[in-house]
């Protein structure tokens, strides 16, 4: 495609999405600085239409781009645009009073939502891409303890055992030998280490470190990264009249858990933006929306995905801008623990 057209589609994109409304030839005249007359523009339009980037909805003299234009307008963006420091300085604001994980997903699922306006999906950073740092165990009674993994994450997982009549002392040890056995470690290092463990345990632990070795094993195989954190979901009103036949089925497909793990998947790599628009999409239910997402963390620390869902028609430029940003700080506040 030829500069000049690529620019009136440039243009056609950037006026649907402020207006939603239909796009004509003289509107894009009187908007744009587009250097040519009203008839080439004519012309240019009826080429993009021809060659599938845009459509005419109905019998108006304007114009909407098509999934086919929207890829076109992303593919040519060149490089995503930076954040202001205004920005910047926000996402560092509203993420700098995260307690722990839990806190730090939730705050982020909010500000992506509230930044872009869409539906925002977080996904938790795998479990076996982090370090274990302490194992607690805590009497809760003579036959019940609770034992507490905490990871580099910030990950606090929690499980409560019935087991035989313990006392302080018993705890104690157990709690010594868990700890020299897994932190520090990887969860696959950790979980290695205390495998051998088992036929070490002094005879004084008996079923006790039997039965919190066993828990411990499946709390650090449990794949964290099957879990997700959704939120924005009010944006989705902004469909107004389409409800029934847009908004209801994206509801719908959002409240699966697979989908959503899908959605997110094809973000290998942090720093990256995907960008999947409408009938790129698997989901029938979903192609009338696009989803933005990028990775946040590292491959060897922790890694996981992050994006928005809304509809086809969103501000693309901005929309990955928000979404690299905020997952570059995400990222960084994990990494720093």
């Amino acid at each position: 495609m030829d500069e000049r057209k690529l620019e009136v589609l440039r243009a056609i994109v950037t006026d649907y999405v402020s207006s939603q409304e239909p796009v004509g030839s003289k509107a894009l005249v009187e908007r744009h600085d587009l250097g040519v007359s009203p008839a080439t523009v004519r012309n240019d339009m009826a080429a993009l239409e021809e060659e599938g980037y845009i459509t005419q909805p109905h019998t108006s003299a304007g114009r909407i781009p098509t999934d086919k234009g929207y890829r076109l307008f992303v593919d040519r963006l060149g490089t995503v645009k930076p954040l202001s420091p205004a920005e910047q300085k926000a996402i560092h604001t509203f993420l700098s009073g995260a307690a722990d994980l839990d806190d730090v997903l939730l705050r982020t699922v909010r500000l992506l939502a509230q930044v872009t306006q869409q539906v925002a999906i977080v996904q938790y950073p795998t479990l076996s891409h982090s370090t274990v740092r302490h194992v607690e165990v805590v009497s809760l009674s003579t036959s019940r303890m609770l034992l507490i993994l905490i990871t580099s994450t910030g990950r606090i997982e929690q499980r409560a055992l019935e087991l035989p009549d313990h006392d302080a002392e018993t705890l104690a040890q157990l709690r010594a030998q868990l700890n020299a056995a897994t932190v520090g470690h990887s969860s696959s290092a950790a979980a290695a280490r205390l495998s051998t463990l088992t036929g070490e345990l002094p005879p004084e632990l008996g079923a006790i470190g039997q039965a919190a070795v066993a828990t411990l094993l499946e709390m650090l195989s449990s794949e964290a990264s099957s879990r997700m954190v959704v939120g924005g979901m009010p944006n989705l009103t902004r469909y107004g009249a389409e409800f029934e036949t847009t908004v209801k089925p994206v509801l719908e497909a959002l409240e699966e858990q697979v989908v959503l793990l899908k959605l997110m998947g094809e973000a290998t790599t942090a720093d990256a933006v995907t960008v999947r628009i409408g009938q790129e999409n698997p989901y029938k239910e979903l192609q009338s929306t696009s989803v933005v997402a990028s990775g946040y963390g590292s491959q060897l620390d922790m890694f996981a995905t992050l994006g928005v869902v809304g509809p086809t028609r969103m501000d693309y430029p901005s929309t990955m801008a928000s979404v690299r940003a905020v997952a570059r700080y995400v990222g960084r506040f994990l990494s720093e623990g």
